[in-house]
């Protein structure tokens, strides 16, 4: 640092950053034995992406901010994914920078693209299958011992899919990784007594509270909602209950609690009854989201909080109803499908209403199985302490 000059009685050091050129200046005054030495040094500053965190869960926020860019300049902010099948997903959004050349998604607006508004996390559930490539694809996880490989990249301009070949270069990029396992977590594949399905286990030495993790009717091995509740904390098993050398739905499974999506749903009340027992006998806190643009299904009126209420049921209801939110109501950040033209199923919903729903939902409920499941187990765990 003293540039070679041995025993220096002072040394002073000037630091200069020009914003608008994005120069930094270095400049040294070392004094030694009635000398003065003067050394300067400067470098142009380079433009900067980061993501906070870069490995996360699916569920948790990700903080994005692009540094040392032109203040005062339109630029383009691109998320880049392929899923398992192959096939690219991406997103866009335009944004101005401020006067430091900085742009926040945890602060900013965005003024185009895949979506408008300050959305932290628009660049994630606002992916959709790349112009060009196939159309009314669902994303769904099949392998989640793997993340998801994201690339995030900003470039000058506000550019579109289209152009994005000739306008705007790429100014900076960060590749990041979204799980649904957390690290620890353990997943047992379960064959066994008529039951097809995969167990998840949370790290540490439980007790857990258990859940039981229902899907619709369109059959096959759908793990990742269930990797992601071991990863909160919650022993989950998901159920293969519909395909081939599957056993059928069941009448009745002794579990301490249940989800269910679409047939799911169906499934679920009836797991929590006994077989030929109306819901009104209902014994459980049950907790219904719906979606209101569901095109799938009549879900508002499926759920239906006036019996349990007639029933003297009514404390034990929690509903949840999102407007512009459609069938397929998944963790939150899930990118929205409107339709699956591969199997020609319509599920409904609007891009943004449905984001927020699914954050909101997912966050709720969690929530409520904290209060009914995992404080159980809690309050249990004092009764047997105080009775040793």
């Amino acid at each position: 640092l003293t540039m070679g000059v041995e025993n220096p009685k002072l040394l002073i050091i000037f630091v200069t950053i020009n914003k608008s050129q994005r120069l930094l200046t270095v400049e040294l005054l070392i004094y030694c034995t009635g000398a003065l030495a003067r050394v300067r040094w400067s470098s142009s500053v380079g433009p900067v992406l980061t993501a906070d965190p870069t490995r996360a869960l699916m569920d948790e926020q990700i903080r994005i901010r692009a540094r040392h860019l032109p203040p005062l300049s339109p630029v383009t902010l691109w998320t880049q994914m392929y899923c398992e099948d192959g096939d690219l997903w991406q997103s866009y959004a335009h944004y101005n920078t401020d006067s430091d050349g900085s742009v926040n998604l945890c602060r900013d607006a965005s003024v185009g693209g895949s979506y408008v508004g300050c959305e932290p996390m628009g660049l994630f559930w606002a992916l959709q299958p790349a112009p060009g490539g196939r159309e009314g694809l669902r994303l769904r996880k099949r392998d989640v011992q793997t993340p998801y490989v994201v690339n995030l990249s900003v470039s000058g301009g506000h550019v579109s899919p289209e152009d994005r070949g000739t306008q705007g270069s790429e100014l900076a990029s960060v590749s990041i990784e979204r799980w649904y396992m957390a690290p620890g977590v353990k997943r047992m594949e379960i064959r066994e007594h008529g039951l097809v399905g995969t167990l998840f286990i949370p790290p540490g030495p439980g007790p857990f509270p258990a859940v039981l993790d229902l899907w619709g009717s369109l059959g096959g091995l759908i793990e990742y909602r269930s990797a992601l509740l071991a990863s909160r904390g919650y022993a989950s098993f998901f159920l293969a209950y519909y395909g081939p050398e599957m056993p059928g739905p069941l009448d009745t499974i002794n579990v301490v609690g249940v989800i269910g999506l679409s047939y799911g749903v169906y499934l679920a009340l009836r797991t929590a009854t006994s077989p030929g027992v109306e819901v009104e006998k209902l014994p459980c806190p049950v907790l219904f989201i719906v979606g209101e643009d569901d095109l799938n299904c009549a879900s508002a009126e499926n759920a239906d909080s006036e019996t349990l209420k007639a029933a003297g049921k009514g404390h034990l209801l929690t509903r949840l109803s999102y407007p512009g939110a459609g069938h397929l109501i998944e963790p939150p950040y899930s990118p929205h499908s409107r339709i699956s033209l591969w199997m020609f199923m319509v599920w409904g919903g609007r891009v943004a209403p449905h984001a927020a729903a699914q954050e909101d939902a997912w966050k709720k409920m969690l929530q409520f199985m904290n209060t009914h499941l995992r404080h159980k187990i809690e309050r249990l765990q004092e009764q047997q302490s105080a009775r040793q």
